[in-house]
């Protein structure tokens, strides 16, 4: 959610903001939130004249009983009853104007970084690095789904009889695969010192919604029949949501956190889930870093997290590219934003395996997350996230990059030792010979 302060400052800025995302449509909500808060105000200091008010009878009825004219206490008394009333009344439409002022708050974007392209779509992401040396193949490539069938280490077939398109059944060596990828991660993330946590893989509406715009979402999230309660499409959600209404040290800062989860989707809309195989699925194990910093350190934090997703990416040896997320393409709760992406060989592209954010205070304050200093000054914290490992659209990577002429699947060097093998081969090829 966007800083009051800055409709009321600089309301010119914010414009220029939503102007930059292509979102002019939203141009009027500043001026409406703008006059919201002027009456939300106003209401404020009236109600605080009625307090004062009360406060100033209270001290003339004590002076009038000592003074012994009961007349004149008595009418002082008759004026104070009537206060409480009139303030729970402007109480009550202040609280109006404060929920359709944070109602149309969290409809406006995030200030961007001035690092951000401006651009109107995802056709006008910038790379701006690339690593790693494309793979060329001697002999037809197979698909990961191909791969997978004629290994017999995966079905899709009964996962869609069972639960319907989008979900998989993992074997053997491949299941094998996405735990090796959850275990390297986790050994990674906590050399570099970051915390451990796993976390509710359900959340209350107001937690699960806090992370982002609700309409962004809500066509993504698997909601508990008769609940409060939601299936989390990410620990980022969960991790954010943990310091709800906290107030964290300086001192403490920044908190690298890191969490593994299981990752619910619905993905109803524009994207769908008609494909078979890993790379879109309603289910996928994710490896997630968080942090919550300080406001002047936030950007600086931003580079070290998209340093340890390259860092994993190139133990991996997978090649990759960076994209600058433009403004048009920039989720509205993003000050900045990265995607690191993958060579995929049978598309003979690049795809999305893990995004970087800095979120500022846009999410912290949402939930009324602060930190303070030594001299007990307050403001709102930032916040940033990073996928550390998807592992269901990395084993598709290392699937299709990794093929062997013969059908097998190498093992990059850095996860043998948590497979205990070099390679995936058919087993019953290997058997018949």
């Amino acid at each position: 959610m966007i800083d009051i302060r800055l409709i009321r400052e600089n309301p010119e800025l914010v414009r220029e903001n939503i102007k930059k995302k292509f979102q002019n449509e939203k141009l009027s909500l500043v001026d409406e939130v703008k006059k919201l808060d002027e009456d939300w105000r106003i209401l404020k200091v009236e109600a605080d004249k009625l307090r004062h008010e009360r406060n100033k009878i209270s001290e003339a009825v004590n002076h009038a009983k000592k003074q012994k004219k009961e007349k004149d206490a008595n009418e002082l008394i008759r004026k104070a009853k009537e206060i409480p009333g009139k303030i729970k009344e402007i109480e009550e439409k202040e609280e109006m104007k404060l929920q359709e002022v944070r109602r149309i708050l969290i409809q406006i974007p995030n200030i961007m970084s001035n690092k951000v392209p401006i651009g109107k779509d995802a056709s006008e992401n910038k790379v701006i690095k690339k690593w790693g040396k494309i793979p060329k193949f001697k002999f037809p490539v197979k698909t990961h789904v191909e791969l997978i069938e004629s290994l017999g280490i995966g079905n899709f077939e009964a996962s869609a009889r069972v639960s319907g398109n989008g979900f998989y059944y993992l074997k053997r060596e491949l299941a094998l695969l996405n735990q090796a990828l959850i275990r390297f991660a986790i050994d990674f993330l906590r050399k570099k010192k970051y915390e451990y946590i796993e976390t509710p893989l359900m959340l209350n509406e107001k937690s699960i919604y806090a992370s982002m715009d609700k309409a962004a979402i809500e066509n993504s999230v698997y909601s508990i029949k008769g609940q409060d309660l939601n299936l989390i499409g990410t620990s980022e959600q969960s991790l954010l949501a943990m310091y709800t209404g906290d107030t964290l040290y300086e001192e403490e800062l920044p908190k690298r956190y890191f969490a593994y989860s299981m990752c619910f989707r619905q993905e109803i809309g524009a994207h769908g889930i008609n494909e078979k195989g890993l790379w879109r699925t309603h289910q996928f194990n994710k490896v997630e870093q968080f942090i919550f910093s300080k406001p002047e350190d936030s950007e600086r934090l931003y580079d070290e997290l998209l340093k340890n997703s390259e860092e994993i990416l190139k133990a991996l040896k997978l090649p990759y590219r960076v994209l600058e997320i433009c403004s048009g393409d920039l989720a509205d709760w993003k000050f900045r934003s990265a995607d690191l992406e993958v060579w995929r060989p049978t598309v003979k592209d690049y795809g999305e395996v893990m995004s970087l954010s800095n979120c500022t205070d846009y999410q912290a304050r949402k939930l009324d997350i602060k930190c303070i200093d030594k001299k007990g000054n307050r403001r709102v914290l930032h916040t940033l996230n990073d996928t550390a490992m998807a592992t269901s659209r990395i084993m598709v990577a290392i699937l299709e990059n990794y093929q062997q002429k013969d059908g097998s699947i190498k093992i990059p060097s850095v996860l043998v030792k948590y497979m205990g093998k070099k390679k995936i081969e058919d087993v019953k090829a290997k058997k018949r010979k």
